[in-house]
């Protein structure tokens, strides 16, 4: 699936920003959620919209577009403890001070491009995965703040990472902020709780507990029924994504979804984390 058939909200948002001359985006973009790859093919993604000679298209194959897919491209670097690393840097498990001061090196020196910093991580088999206080530990992160906040014209920021909260509270502040939801269980079917929770959005704050309690009671299996939660809200994105305000509500939804999921795996009472979750969607 295309991200663009995935994430039509969020592609819309950036490409409005870089196309349209009276717009912009941030110079530092943190996305958080669970597909770390989404995220990454996100940051790739406007990368080649800042760099892209030709229309921007999406499947425009011009040479700095051509360079970015195939990760050649001279000003769009990937930061992780394993890739862009000094000569002399020996560390092997974090995003090391070496790697943040040869960045800020770098931006010295004037350019053609619009430069691109990816900071992220990779495990043993080279998969994209998230920034956290372990790999991007706060001497790093410090070291990049006032670059960050003031950085050369033409240069652009991106952290991936699972949540927000697993960065020091400088870098949240300096980014804008996106959820990226993960579409990876988009097939699950949400029929089970259709007479429980269709149109959500339109309950009464009064009917909170009562639904939560319909909820506990659909299923002895609380991460299937939170699963068709999520399915159910995700369904309806995929066709209200031209309605900007509902968007924002669904993806607060989404992400309060995610909480009850580590919810239940932290062994909070089910019947407790449909309570929060309801108080906190319906409105």
């Amino acid at each position: 699936m295309l991200l663009s058939d995935k994430y039509p909200f969020l592609i819309n948002y950036f490409e409005n920003g870089i196309k349209n001359p009276n717009k912009s985006i941030a110079h530092s973009i943190l996305f958080y959620g669970n597909d770390l790859d989404a995220q990454y093919q996100l940051a790739l993604y406007i990368s080649r919209l800042l760099n892209c000679k030709k229309d921007k298209n999406y499947d425009c194959n011009c040479l700095d577009c051509s360079w970015i897919m195939n990760g050649e491209h001279p000003a769009v670097l990937t930061i992780t403890r394993k890739d862009n690393k000094p000569d002399d840097d020996e560390s092997k498990t974090v995003i090391s001070l070496k790697q943040a001061n040869q960045v800020k090196q770098s931006l010295l020196n004037s350019s053609d491009f619009h430069r691109v910093f990816i900071f992220c991580d990779r495990d043993e088999n080279n998969d994209i995965t998230g920034l956290n206080q372990l790999n991007f530990q706060e001497e790093t992160a410090n070291a990049l703040l006032k670059t960050i906040e003031e950085p050369p014209e033409r240069t652009t920021f991106f952290f991936l990472t699972r949540d927000k909260n697993d960065l020091i509270s400088t870098i949240i502040s300096r980014s804008q902020c996106f959820y990226v939801p993960s579409f990876e269980r988009e097939e699950v079917d949400w029929t089970p709780i259709k007479d429980v929770f269709e149109n959500y959005f339109e309950f009464e704050r009064k009917d909170v507990f009562d639904i939560a309690n319909k909820l506990n009671d659909l299923s002895k299996d609380s991460i299937k029924t939170i699963n068709q939660i999520q399915s159910y809200i995700l369904s309806l994105m995929k066709t209200n994504f031209e309605n900007k305000q509902f968007l924002v509500k669904l993806l607060h939804d989404i992400e309060t979804v995610e909480t009850a999921k580590k919810q239940i795996i932290a062994k909070v009472t089910p019947l407790n984390v449909f309570e929060n979750l309801c108080i906190d969607i319906i409105k």
